[in-house]
């Protein structure tokens, strides 16, 4: 039976700083709530994997001082040699808008049944220092965090400044803290910018907006791994919204498709 869950998915919508003296504005980033279809794309021969369907929604939403993000999907996996398994996943974060401090709290569920649940923050001593990540569960667990490393708002932020730079590629150190493995190597490829889809820019004027083609590949913390654990595409839009999904395992895919979309408020600072 195959144990991989779907990775914390960040679809770009946690890059919602502004970019100094970029193109971007405050004007174009939009704090938001999306709801994505999931279902199964593809399945290698190998595959254990015949089916996978379900649905995530994702929510982006701004304090004073920080973001959060609350990610939660519930999905019905079907497998060649062992009965199908209902997984349930709510995962809540917030990170500082300096980029310094950052909590998490995940809870996966099998067939309604806990299966795992992480809970803890992390700090890092500055910007590109490294910093500390604690567990309040699993309890007394705790790693350093190597200089360089980013959290998931400040990863993807980067990402846009590079996009509208002309830059198509960077690794970096991720903390997420979905996993107690610690951090991973996060290497990225970022296509062409791409205009507005007129289809789908008609059904919501949040997507009426131009992005890129982005391929993301999460290394383990082994640094002699050689393969990726898995690898996330987008279709980043500049406003923060992530169009389009895939999660690739390899052996199996996940396509997570935009259903709906709506801005969020921003609080009153």
């Amino acid at each position: 039976m195959i144990d991989r869950l779907l990775p914390f998915v960040r679809p770009a919508a946690i890059a919602i700083v502004v970019l100094t003296g970029g193109a971007a504005g405050a004007h174009q980033i939009v704090p938001h709530r999306a709801l994505y279809t999931m279902s199964l794309i593809r399945a290698n021969d190998s595959s254990e994997v015949t089916g996978a369907r379900g649905a995530m929604a994702y929510k982006w939403g701004e304090t004073c001082n920080g973001w959060t993000i609350e990610q939660r999907y519930r999905l019905r996996m079907g497998y060649s040699e062992s009965p199908d398994v209902t997984i349930a996943s709510n995962f809540v974060t917030w990170e500082s808008k300096d980029g310094l401090s950052y909590r998490f709290n995940q809870l996966e569920r099998r067939d309604g049944k806990t299966d795992e649940q992480i809970r803890g923050s992390a700090t890092l001593d500055g910007p590109g220092k490294g910093g500390v990540a604690t567990f309040e569960e699993p309890a007394g667990k705790s790693f350093k965090l190597p200089p360089g490393t980013l959290f998931p708002t400040a990863h993807t932020l980067l990402l846009l400044k590079l996009a509208e730079s002309g830059q198509n590629f960077v690794a970096k150190q991720v903390f997420d803290g979905a996993t107690v493995d610690g951090s991973a190597l996060v290497s990225a490829v970022i296509g062409p910018k791409m205009q507005p889809d007129p289809a789908t820019a008609k059904k919501n004027p949040l997507l009426d907006r131009p992005g890129w083609r982005v391929r993301l590949a999460f290394f383990p913390a082994d640094p002699k791994a050689e393969k990726p654990d898995y690898e996330l595409g987008m279709v980043l839009l500049d406003n923060g919204i992530s169009r389009d999904m895939v999660i690739d395992y390899g052996d199996y895919a996940i396509h997570a498709k935009l259903d709906d979309v709506e801005a969020l408020d921003k609080p009153h600072c």
